[in-house]
């Protein structure tokens, strides 16, 4: 086996060969993770297919990189343990992560100071992102990369090329992580800013001398019992004015996680029908009993994720599976700490903790993260090589290509297709729906829109049968309630009913269902004076969540018929 360092006469350099290869296989894996740098704006609002659309591009640059590198390395004679080896996937990892978190730092500063646009409406800072949670994530995640990159190049002592660059290895990942430490506050996560803290810590715990440790411990342990316990009482204020920051968030947060877990229950071998159509059932189930306290009927809502990657798991794919896919995870954090991969394990520890209370691997740039993380806590290894080649293979063999093609073009369509529908033109919105619902038949806020447009066209069986199924995609109440208002103009006046209950019980603090009950009640056909003085009432007295002209307009409507009933009598 050649030498890979080669003395010049006046210093250390690296051979070029194996250059080529650090190169080759760093190319190969930056170019599959820099997929969360997608951006497709054209899209509607939260698509991720055009991140499925670069991986299936970039898994070609990455598998010509891998074969490039084992060319290299068969010229270079080296062994065929090396050859077959991704020796630099690790550290290939760890350095893609440091410039993606470098990127999407000034991204967000960009955005902040004007120079960008941001993801989303409502927010100022996005990065590349549609909303600021996850962004948050992903600056959290790459920032213990970042101090351990910092760190161990800073104390790098060998005589060799490291050495000489171990002050421009230290300052690239110190700016890196300055930009993450100057925009994570931004984004307002305090899922992110706890992965972040716990994720530097144990970094920075791991690079310290344990005899060092245990020496200070033995000599001061008063002092530090001291300042442990006045650190417990920062931390516990700290939480407390994390909490109350934004206090209906994190009930709401608390308030899911308690109705997923109901719904786990019902379905501890998994839900064939996702996870939206599980929890809704479960919520629907709780309100309908009566036993509920008035601050969670206030937090209440329709998500479409757990917001808890594990408890979105175990409803996905049960719970038995989800806990052999944590079992995995932690023995594959043991092994990264036994190959002193710090930085890795500190990002994947970082990852784990933001996905307590978040949605990460819903996006394709974060699940391709984290599979390379777990992967990369073992420096060189043979499955790294066989994963990307095999991912190559599979887009190639299996047309997911072609699939996801399809998707993004439909998704473009349906982007025309929805500015038609906000505009009223519902019968030409109809026929753009008709046209790509095979591609987007996956897609509850697509089913609803459509099921919408058939409903104002007059197409109330056809509307009925579309909602139906969405259904299935998304807990959203307004479902229900046009699959009502459907049953209503069909003069199925008991199923109508049972709709709107359906979504009074799935969301209690919305007060168009009453208001459509009442509406019921007044029917000729279908006239009931109790229950339509009870659904007065409840429209009339109860307080929403935000005020607006249309609960007015509700109000107002409610009277009106409440006098058209007095002069029919």
């Amino acid at each position: 086996m050649e030498k890979k360092w080669v003395y010049t006469g006046k210093r250390w350099i690296y051979d070029i060969g194996e250059i080529a290869v650090i190169v080759l296989q760093f190319v190969a894996v930056f170019s599959l993770l820099c997929m969360i740098c997608a951006v497709t704006p054209e899209l509607p609002a939260g698509e991720t297919v055009g991140q499925w659309m670069w991986f299936g591009k970039g898994v070609w640059i990455s598998a010509g990189c891998v074969i490039a590198s084992c060319l290299v390395q068969y010229l270079k004679k080296d062994s065929w343990a090396e050859i077959l080896c991704f020796q630099y996937f690790s550290k290939s990892v760890a350095w893609s992560i440091v410039l993606l978190g470098g990127v999407e730092a000034v991204w967000g500063l960009r955005q902040l100071y004007g120079f960008s646009v941001s993801g989303h409406s409502l927010y100022a800072l996005t990065g590349s992102f549609f909303n600021p949670g996850p962004y948050g994530g992903y600056l959290a995640m790459a920032l213990p990369v970042c101090l351990h990159c910092y760190l161990h190049a800073s104390k790098c002592k060998k005589k060799h090329i490291f050495r000489q660059a171990g002050i421009g290895i230290a300052g690239i990942s110190g700016i890196s992580g300055l930009l993450v430490l100057c925009v994570l506050p931004a984004t307002m996560s305090r899922s992110a800013w706890i992965a972040a803290t716990v994720g530097c810590a144990w970094v920075a715990y791991m690079h310290h001398e344990k005899r060092k440790w245990k020496y200070l411990w033995r000599k001061y342990w008063r002092r530090y019992l001291a300042w442990g316990t006045a650190g417990v009482l920062v931390l516990a204020l700290a939480g407390a004015g994390v909490f109350f920051l934004k206090p209906d968030s994190a009930l709401g947060r608390l308030f899911l996680w308690k109705i997923a877990c109901r719904a786990i229950a019902e379905h501890p071998w998994g839900c064939p029908w996702g996870f939206a159509y599980a929890y809704g059932e479960a919520q629907e189930k709780y309100f309908s009993s009566g036993n509920y306290a008035a601050w969670e009927e206030r937090v209440a809502g329709s998500p479409e994720y757990a917001f808890n990657e594990y408890l979105d798991c175990a409803l996905n794919i049960s719970l038995p599976l989800t806990i052999i896919l944590l079992c995995m995870i932690v023995m594959y954090l043991r092994i990264g700490v036994m190959y002193r991969q710090y930085g890795v394990c500190g990002a994947l520890l970082s990852l784990l903790l933001f996905s307590f209370s978040s949605y990460p691997m819903h996006i394709p740039g974060f699940m391709m993260a984290g599979v390379f993380l777990l992967i990369a806590c073992r420096e060189g290894i043979l499955i790294g090589k066989f994963l990307i080649v095999g991912a190559w293979l599979a887009v190639s063999v299996a047309g997911l290509g072609d699939k996801w093609k399809q998707e993004e073009d439909a998704c473009r369509k349906w982007a025309h297709a929805r500015m038609l529908y906000q505009l009223g033109s519902h019968a030409a919105a109809q026929k753009a729906y008709e046209e790509i619902r095979p591609a987007l038949d996956d897609r509850g806020a697509f089913l609803f829109e459509y099921g919408h447009s058939l409903h104002k066209s007059g197409n109330y069986e056809e509307s009925d049968w579309i909602l139906r199924a969405a259904t299935y995609r998304s807990n959203d109440p307004m479902i229900r309630n046009v699959m009502g208002k459907n049953c209503q103009a069909m003069g199925f006046y008991w199923q109508a009913e049972a709709y709107y209950l359906s979504a009074v019980h799935l969301l209690p603090g919305r007060i168009y269902p009453y208001y459509l009950l009442a509406k019921l009640y007044a029917e000729p056909e279908y006239r009931n004076r109790e229950r339509f003085e009870e659904m007065k009432r409840i429209v009339l007295t109860k307080e929403p969540k935000v005020y607006s002209t249309a609960i007015k307009e509700m109000r107002d409507e409610v009277e009106k018929m409440e006098n058209e009933w007095e002069i029919r009598q």
